[in-house]
């Protein structure tokens, strides 16, 4: 397609504008009150709150094993079954235990037998030796079978009473009195104890006393003691707030993509039985709380202004524990600076301690760029083909 020279030359000059319009944009020359943006200075309540979650658990869940080898023939427990110390909750197949008790209590006799045939021909051989009828090794001799056979004995008997231990120990029994939580074997099961001890119950000693154990960061945990106030929620009762306290800050770290974080443990009561274990628990602590301070918003403590601005105010001061730096703008739009020493802080504001600062103050929060002023105030030339 061809163009006539008319459509041609103002086809040129409209990109001839559109350049030079570019080239003299005011794109660092934009009003200050254009270019950042502030918010005031003022004075309120801030209360410092750490969130977590956490999970509910039984303060003494304990774990039911077995320390022998067999198949399960009986189950005498379920899951939410009440049990009591020493209770019954299962049994082992005993035949095979009763078998070895049998032949360790014959293995016991044989070795009885055998000491006590020791000993009457320990007797003749001291008959005869004081009789000068046999030599002195023969005495020797016959006092070693004695000790052998003494020996035997011991280990027959430690023997059977291994066997019997190990008899006992097919009928697994409650080492609490407590609810069944969990139950992890069935009739006809067998279980192995030859490399670890199996898991066949769970029982939690009280449900009425349960804790949330969470994860909090190190960069939180210097705020928090022993005894402070816990608020929690669960999924289960969304509308309801429930209440804990803080019992145990762990010692031992955990360490997941370089962030440090401890366990803390908040004792719950659990009364009515409502909470279950397992439940995830969203914790809210109360860390701090002031009444009528100065507070500036976050964003104004993290505002840094473009480099060039910061060459016409000459080099930033080095910046010292909580000691920080706001922006300001003055009444002929220039930024300058106040020093300011923060306290408490929540999400969103944070307390002034000391500083240049005074209620009514506007801080800087925010700078806009200046192509992005130009974009979202929709400027800029468009080229529509004549």
């Amino acid at each position: 397609m061809t163009l006539s020279k008319p459509r041609f030359f103002l086809i040129a000059l409209t990109l001839a504008a559109g350049v030079a319009a570019y080239a003299y944009w005011p794109h660092d020359k934009s009003q200050p009150a254009e270019r950042y943006r502030t918010q005031t200075v003022d004075r309120g309540d801030i209360v410092q709150i750490i969130t977590a979650n956490g999970t509910l658990n039984p303060v003494v869940l304990v774990n039911v094993g077995t320390q022998v080898s067999g198949t399960v023939r009986k189950i005498h427990a379920d899951f939410n079954d009440r049990v009591k110390d020493d209770q019954v909750l299962a049994e082992l197949d005993p035949a095979l235990f009763q078998a070895q008790v049998k032949q360790s209590e014959t293995n016991v006799l044989a070795a009885q037998a055998a000491l006590d045939l020791a000993r009457i021909k320990i007797d003749r051989v001291v008959a005869l030796q004081r009789k000068n009828l046999v030599a002195r090794e023969e005495l020797d001799i016959a006092r070693q079978q004695v000790d052998a056979a003494t020996a035997q004995l011991k280990l027959a008997e430690a023997q059977l009473e291994r066997d019997r231990i190990n008899l006992r120990n097919s009928v697994i029994r409650s080492p609490i009195s407590g609810v069944v939580v969990a139950r992890s074997v069935d009739v006809g099961q067998t279980v192995a104890a030859n490399f670890q001890t199996p898991t066949l119950f769970q029982i939690a000693q009280d449900l009425r006393e349960m804790q949330i154990n969470t994860s909090i960061a190190e960069a939180d945990v210097g705020v928090l003691q022993p005894g402070m106030a816990v608020r929690f929620t669960v999924d289960a009762y969304s509308e309801q707030r429930f209440q804990g306290r803080i019992r145990q800050i762990r010692l031992n770290p955990t360490t997941q993509q370089n962030v440090v974080t401890y366990n803390v443990v908040v004792d719950v009561d659990n009364a009515d039985g409502r909470l279950l274990p397992g439940m995830t628990a969203y914790v809210s602590i109360t860390a701090g709380e002031r009444k009528d301070v100065l507070r500036v918003p976050n964003a104004a403590l993290s505002f840094q202004p473009r480099r060039a601005d910061e060459e016409e105010r000459g080099p930033r001061p080095p910046a010292r524990e909580r000691k920080l730096q706001v922006y300001l703008l003055d009444a002929d739009g220039k930024l300058r600076t106040a020093a300011v020493e923060t306290g408490l802080t929540d999400n969103a504001l944070t307390e002034i301690v000391s500083g240049d600062l005074k209620a009514g103050d506007r801080v800087v929060t925010h700078e806009i760029r200046s192509k992005s002023e130009a974009s979202s105030s929709g400027s800029g030339f468009r080229m529509r083909m004549l």
